[in-house]
């Protein structure tokens, strides 16, 4: 079974989201870096990018294959984890820690999931 911290949303394309007074913290979730395995490349958008929901905002590359990211919401890069794109490796290490985007100014939100919602939705994905 896998972690989804109470306190986070999550879409069904294993990205997890949360609100910090308006800004949108961007991750990928457990069950995503687990079907991933080790992650060894991570592409981002730069600051000021707008991304839109439900569409792809960037990837990974993992020893498996090379993912797209989708963006849970729609509105403006403000920050970036510079961090990883140096050590995509954190994600694997710890993804609730490790954020990929913060977009503010956010005008759309695709459905997103509890932790009970979400914990199903993997179950059913498998």
């Amino acid at each position: 079974m896998f972690k989804n911290p109470e306190e986070l949303k999550y879409s069904k394309t294993h990205e997890w989201v949360k609100d910090e007074n308006g800004v949108y913290v961007i991750g990928l979730t457990d069950y995503a870096q687990d079907a991933l395995g080790d992650i060894v490349f991570v592409n981002l958008p730069s600051v000021g990018d707008e991304v839109k929901a439900s569409q792809a905002f960037g990837d990974v590359e993992s020893v498996k294959a090379v993912s797209d990211v989708f963006s849970p919401v729609t509105g403006t890069v403000v920050e970036v984890n510079e961090e990883i794109l140096d050590n995509p490796a954190l994600v694997n290490e710890d993804c609730y820690a490790t954020w990929l985007i913060k977009v503010e100014n956010v005008t759309e939100s695709e459905e997103l999931l509890d932790h009970l919602a979400y914990q199903e939705e993997c179950e059913r994905q498998g």
